[in-house]
């Protein structure tokens, strides 16, 4: 492993285990058992160790989003708007795991321009990724009744992440219907499909 991604490593288990305000630069020097100049050469501030960190959690939404997307069930839209609804629960607002100290730091006021950074990168990949696969699937057996899919796909992710950090016990049916409704899904053309292809 390269020294910067021991860095990026070393710092997100410390945000883990203590939260972000209360692991510093010394910390994260002293578990590497580097100087701190060694962690400047690489990061001009904690806030940039902070982004690259942030850059893992939306990695590891991307591949939870691809195992999703891998084992999506051929027509079945009610299914692949269930099992999306429980990850996005699941890898950005789930405070049971074992990132809870730093998923609460994110939560804080102090980091607010972080979480926004945060969900920003989270739109930005996540829209690109369906665009290229789900969207694609879709599109094979019904119009996209949307003028602006990336632009909507985009703007409707941001609008459920704040909704549901702000409103975490809303009903998953809700979110589905949300979504569907949005994005125009075409639920009723399911018998249509070739065997070989997914909703």
């Amino acid at each position: 492993m390269e020294r910067r991604e021991e860095i990026v490593a070393c710092a997100r288990e410390l945000f883990e285990e203590k939260g972000l305000s209360k692991t510093s630069v010394q910390n994260i020097a002293d578990r590497l058992g580097v100087a701190r100049s060694l962690f400047y050469h690489y990061f001009p501030s904690k806030e940039e160790l902070t982004s690259a960190v942030l850059d893992t959690y939306v990695e590891e939404f991307i591949e939870s989003l691809r195992v999703w997307n891998a084992q999506r069930r051929t027509g079945d839209i009610d299914h692949a708007l269930a099992t999306v609804v429980a990850l996005t629960r699941k890898e950005l607002f789930d405070c049971e795991s074992a990132h809870k100290p730093f998923r609460r730091a994110l939560a804080t006021h102090e980091n607010a321009a972080l979480y926004l950074a945060f969900v920003n990168r989270v739109a930005e990949r996540v829209t690109s990724y369906i665009m290229d696969t789900t969207v694609e699937d879709y599109r094979r057996l019904h119009s996209v009744n949307i003028q602006h899919p990336y632009e909507t796909i985009y703007t409707l992710i941001l609008g459920l992440v704040g909704y549901l950090r702000q409103h975490p016990d809303v009903d998953d049916e809700v979110i589905k219907d949300i979504i569907a409704e949005t994005l125009h899904l075409d639920t009723t053309q399911a018998d249509q499909r070739q065997p070989d292809q997914k909703q």
